[in-house]
């Protein structure tokens, strides 16, 4: 039987960071204090979590099913504590975001330092990622997300749309004549984005038709924001997110090419799983970032 409620919060925090030494620091407690909650919770459920090494931690089989489990639990007292806190209308406890890692840095997180400057009472637990998360199964409040699978379990609210845009820096047109179509794209130098050990297609409206082409690149990164550095050195054409470039296109860093081509992609959207009283932490920061987006979204 478990007695201590405490001893669950500090296995899961172990289990998230695969530390003790990190899951002390998150909990404000000594490394052997976490220790000893872990220990307790294998004894009191007569089986073994976590794997210890003098280097690393992983969890047992039956630590990850225990794992789902706690998360639930976890999930179901913030909630009882957010029913609560619901009646006061004050947003509190630990608000879980989980960010797509360049939308987040650059445009979600100044407007989370400005509501937490608000709400002091509120803690911010951020992940940065590109991949879809298990929103439910991982205990996430909301994820901020463009476009991605659809999950019954969840709910969408549109914050922004999003589009991509083609664009080069202008000492690389003023070598190399901007492209009139898609077409002429084979002729240039192209900044390419990989994924899956693959490459991306740039995508384009022609006509009535939404099309995909595909491209070779003679520089391919993983990474979106070092497209965007590549693309300012000069080294070529690049098709990236508005919400990266948009600055640099207003102040002329970055040359947009074949807008007339350009089409509207998934909008940004705030998803969080679907509950009958959305505490107020979730609901009122999904507020703010409409709030300070309903003009436009900051990157124009």
């Amino acid at each position: 039987m478990i007695d201590h409620l405490g001893d669950v919060l500090a296995f899961v925090r172990v289990a998230d960071s695969r530390s003790f030494t990190r899951a002390a620091e998150r909990l404000g407690l000594s490394r052997s204090a976490v220790g000893k909650c872990v220990a307790r919770l294998e004894e009191n459920l007569a089986t073994r979590l976590v794997h210890r090494t003098t280097r690393s931690v992983s969890l047992t089989e039956e630590g990850r099913l225990f794992y789902e489990h706690a998360m639930r639990i976890l999930c179901e007292v913030d909630d009882a504590e957010a029913a609560l806190a619901h009646r006061n209308q004050i947003p509190r406890g630990r608000l879980r975001l989980d960010l797509p890692i360049a939308i987040g840095r650059l445009h979600v997180l100044p407007v989370l330092q400005r509501f937490r400057a608000r709400w002091p009472d509120l803690e911010a637990d951020v992940s940065f990622s590109d991949n879809y998360r298990d929103l439910v199964a991982e205990g996430i409040d909301v994820a901020i997300r463009i476009g991605g699978p659809t999950d019954s379990r969840l709910i969408r609210q549109v914050l922004a749309p999003h589009r991509y845009i083609t664009c080069a820096a202008p000492a690389y047109l003023e070598r190399n004549p901007a492209p009139r179509s898609p077409a002429e794209l084979a002729h240039h130098d192209k900044i390419v984005f990989t994924h899956a050990n693959g490459i991306v297609p740039w995508r384009y409206r022609v006509g009535m038709e939404d099309r995909e082409v595909a491209v070779q690149g003679s520089m391919r990164l993983n990474n979106t924001e070092a497209m965007r550095d590549a693309a300012l050195a000069g080294l070529g054409l690049v098709q990236i997110g508005a919400f990266l470039v948009g600055e640099d296109i207003k102040c002329g860093r970055l040359v947009a090419v074949l807008e007339e081509f350009g089409r509207e992609e998934s909008p940004v959207c705030a998803v969080y799983p679907t509950r009958r009283n959305l505490s107020p932490k979730v609901r009122m920061f999904i507020e703010t970032v409409r709030s300070e987006w309903s003009a436009g979204p900051p990157w124009g």
